[in-house]
């Protein structure tokens, strides 16, 4: 299956990132890549992110993680485990890939990138949640995320270019079925997205009126397909049609949604949307700008490949 890689593939990519990215150096003689307000306040001012907020503090998915300012890779998700503590947690880095040094405050140990000198967060030893002793507390904005299914294309050091799309089509386990076969999809994760409740459960979309949607997060690589492709298929594997629901499923997190992640998005989602209306079709898949994405519990992900069958409302229809 496209995400379920072994462990050799993720330490395939990161042996071949590494190879060329971790070596001593500093900010000065770097290629260091442009920051937003946000991403500069962490980074480079030596700020912090609010706990439960970044992008991977839940995350579970296989590949490596790498410095947001510089490329350099810096942990393995083989390395990362649930403290509880809000944000992202490995108990051991990429051989020479981070530096440690005394925080300022006096009590706490700062990591940084050994590459760029960037912000990371901090080091704690001594708590006993792994056998290593060892969290290293890192902030989610200071890295980036490169999927194992991404190791080929990391030959020799090329940079690993990837594109993401957020689809809300009835309940993610049939959205996800479809874009798994899709060529050029990288990775799959099914979550929720739109409402108003931080660091949501199944439970709460359910029963607590978060406004949350359950939606599906594509991965793909624009060298081999691109995002009026993934959103053709996010229009032919389900009913647009459906409002608050989908087949037997009903309810307002079961909505037909886009969440778009720029313009381009938007323009051709809207594109899409009139030519389905000229075919006579009452389209009321909502296009809106993307929020906070929460990655569902894990019994979740790639829910019909663990029980072996297929979706019961997610049917494939041409409509283009």
């Amino acid at each position: 299956m496209i995400r379920s890689l072994t462990v050799t593939a993720t330490l395939v990519v990161t042996g071949l990132l590494i190879a060329l990215a971790v070596r001593p150096g500093n900010a000065e003689d770097t290629k260091l890549n442009p920051l937003n307000p946000e991403e500069t306040r962490v980074i480079v001012n030596k700020g912090t992110e609010m706990p439960f907020t970044g992008e991977f503090h839940a995350s579970k998915e296989k590949g490596t993680y790498i410095c947001k300012r510089c490329d350099a890779p810096l942990y393995t998700s083989e390395s990362k485990f649930d403290s509880g503590c809000g944000w992202p947690s490995f108990d051991d880095e990429i051989p020479g890939a981070v530096k440690r040094l005394p925080d300022p405050d006096g009590r706490r140990t700062e990591i940084e990138c050994a590459k760029c000198g960037g912000h990371l967060g901090h080091v704690f030893l001594g708590e006993g949640f792994t056998k290593k002793d060892t969290r290293h507390c890192v902030n989610s904005i200071s890295m980036k995320f490169v999927p194992a299914a991404m190791a080929s294309a990391a030959v020799d050091g090329a940079p690993v270019n990837t594109e993401r799309a957020i689809f809300a089509g009835g309940c993610f386990w049939g959205v996800e079925y479809h874009f798994l076969r899709a060529p050029g999809v990288v990775s799959t994760t099914v979550g929720y997205i739109g409402g108003k409740t931080e660091n949501p459960t199944y439970k709460d979309i359910c029963y607590k009126d978060t406004g949350h949607a359950e939606a599906l997060e594509v991965v793909y690589d624009p060298a081999k397909t691109n995002f009026e492709t993934m959103a053709k298929l996010f229009f032919e594997t389900h009913d647009p049609t459906q409002l608050n629901r989908q087949g037997p499923d009903i309810g307002d997190q079961y909505r037909s949604a886009v969440f778009y992640a720029n313009d381009e998005q938007k323009a051709i989602t809207e594109k899409l949307i009139t030519k389905l209306t000229l075919k006579g079709l009452n389209v009321v898949t909502q296009v809106v700008p993307a929020t906070k994405f929460w990655p569902a519990e894990d019994y979740h992900q790639e829910y019909y490949e663990k029980k072996g069958s297929e979706p019961y409302c997610h049917a494939y229809t041409k409509r283009f």
